[in-house]
Order: C-alpha cells, then sequence, then structure tokens
C-alpha cells in the first residue's frame, strides 16, 4: 500500500502547520486521502467533499500520485470518490482546526459491467433517442441544435468487435429553435439538404476500451463527402419496455472538423467572418429495441 508522503512545515503567521510549506487559512483545517485501485496503484479519480447534509464544499481530482487535499473549516464531512468504471466510495472525516484530517488510502474496487446485449438486429428508437450538436456561432456563443428525424439498426454479432451500425438522418429535419437560421443551415451554402437529404453513418469495428467504454469506428456521408469517424461511446446496458421489449441504451460522443466536409462558407469567410467553428461535437444517446427476427447484417449500397 501506499502511504501519503506529506512533509511538515510551520505556518509562521498562525502557528499551524500544513504540507510543502503552504499555510492553513486562519480556523481551517485539511481533509486528505490517497485513491487506489484494486491492486494498490495510485489512480486519478474525483473527490468531493460533502457536509452533513450531502451537500458539495468542494471538489478536485486527485494527482498522478492518488493523492487529494483541501483546506475546509472544521467539522464532519464525506468524502465521496468516484472513478469511471469503478464502485463509488464514501469515507466519514472529522475536521479539526489547524490540524489534517486524513481518510487514508481508499481502495476502489471495479464497478460489474452490464452485461452485453444479445446478438441479431437492434433497431434504434427515435422517440427515445436523441442526434445533438453543439458549434460555435462566429467564435462566440455555442450554438445546440439536433436533428429530429433518424432511423438505424445495430447488428449485434457474437463477437462484439465483428458488430455493425447504420443510421440514416434527414438533413432537413436539423432544429435549433431558430428558423432562419434553420434555413440557412438547409440552403446551398451549408447542408445543401435537396442535393444531400441524407446524412448517414455506417461501419463496424467496435473496439473495448475498458470498463463499458467502446470507441466505435465507421464512415460519415456528410455533404457528398465521406470521412472516416470514431465514436467515443459509453455503453449503458439493458432494460425492459413498457410492452416488455428489450432495450439497450448507450451515449456517444465525437467532433468533426467542418472543413473536412467542404463546409467553408465562402461568403462569409470571404469578409473574414467564421460563422460556424472549425469543429462541430456530435453527441449521440440511443436505445435500440431487439427485433423479433435475427435480421441479418446490412447490405451494401
Amino acid at each position: 500500500m501506499f502511504t501519503l508522503p506529506w512533509r511538515r512545515t510551520s505556518d509562521i503567521s498562525s502557528g499551524t502547520t500544513a504540507p510543502e510549506g503552504l499555510p492553513l487559512p486562519e480556523g481551517a483545517g485539511r481533509a486528505e486521502c490517497q485513491v487506489v485501485d484494486p491492486v494498490g496503484l495510485p489512480m486519478q479519480a474525483t473527490v468531493t467533499v460533502l457536509d452533513r447534509a450531502g451537500q458539495p464544499v468542494t471538489e478536485g481530482g486527485t494527482d498522478a500520485y492518488g493523492l487529494f487535499t483541501a483546506a475546509i473549516p472544521p467539522g464532519d464531512y464525506q468524502l465521496s470518490v468516484v472513478c469511471e468504471g469503478f464502485q463509488p466510495h464514501r469515507v466519514p472525516v472529522q475536521v479539526f482546526p489547524g490540524a489534517r484530517a486524513s481518510a487514508g488510502v481508499i481502495g476502489l474496487v471495479a464497478a460489474p459491467l452490464p452485461p452485453a446485449p444479445a446478438p441479431g438486429r437492434w433497431d434504434i428508437d427515435p422517440h427515445h433517442s436523441a442526434v445533438r450538436f453543439i458549434a460555435r456561432h462566429i467564435g462566440l456563443a455555442e450554438i445546440h441544435g439536433r436533428f429530429n428525424r433518424f432511423s438505424g439498426s445495430l447488428w449485434i454479432a457474437e463477437r462484439m468487435r465483428d458488430s455493425q451500425i447504420e443510421v440514416y438522418i434527414e438533413s432537413d429535419s436539423i432544429d435549433t429553435g431558430v428558423r432562419m437560421r434553420d434555413n440557412h443551415l438547409r440552403s446551398s451554402d451549408f447542408l445543401d439538404v435537396a442535393a444531400y437529404p441524407y446524412l448517414r453513418f455506417s461501419g463496424g469495428d467496435f473496439v473495448h476500451r475498458g470498463s463499458s467504454r467502446w470507441s466505435v469506428t465507421g464512415v460519415l456521408e456528410l455533404h457528398g463527402v465521406s470521412r472516416t469517424v470514431k465514436l467515443d461511446t459509453t455503453y449503458l446496458g439493458l432494460g425492459t419496455g413498457m410492452e416488455g421489449e428489450p432495450r439497450a441504451a448507450c451515449r456517444a460522443v465525437t467532433e468533426l472538423h467542418r472543413e473536412d466536409f467542404t463546409l467553408t462558407w465562402q461568403k462569409m469567410l470571404a469578409h473574414g467572418i467564421a460563422a460556424i467553428g472549425a469543429t462541430i461535437r456530435i453527441e449521440l444517446d440511443i436505445q435500440a429495441v431487439q427485433t423479433a427476427q435475427a435480421g441479418g447484417t446490412p447490405q451494401a449500397t
């Protein structure tokens, strides 16, 4: 196990002691801990100090040695430790003025993995899913939007890596909440929905990244251009719908580079105005329903 290698020095102004020569604020104490994984190696985790009512007082991440420390008013607290892929943990600490309250070494335990979806075809439920995007307008405020109409399927293979996905998004269903802006985005300046009515993502190569995280690599067809895109995906597990149907859920994010898809808005750029930022963040919340039949695999088009 690891110990807490604090070096104590004297606080000349208040007479208290603190690590690395940093004085404690008058009347404050210090809460500290070290977080390690199941084999005792230091972990980078998020530690939140909670008061008696369960309200957060302060929050921070552990350092490269798994150490966390915070100067806080005297009182009774809990240190809440969370890290993706591990079970959350809470430890009580009592803080006194001018003193260190150590929660010691906190060992996290790996969280159980959710069961994998059964092999076969799973259709995306658009009523319980969302396709959102975030872009910057003229380099300033963020624009949040979504596509309201889309469909797609996943074909889960016996070996997850061999699974496939295909999604169609209707480009004219773009919605940022401003009609004039949406009409401009549908025009030939941007999506050109008359010429390119769909955005299509298709691919496979499901690679496990640890815990519930996967990367899914495929080809995105947008504005007549095809580019390889990798989705950073978190699998959320299985559930049962109102009619008893099996459901699977996941979240995925990726970033697109506008110029990769020839979306340059030359008229605006000629005046030195970048109407949309260079990168666009895509966020997906997906629920998929298992179909009654096996469904085969997607056909090449």
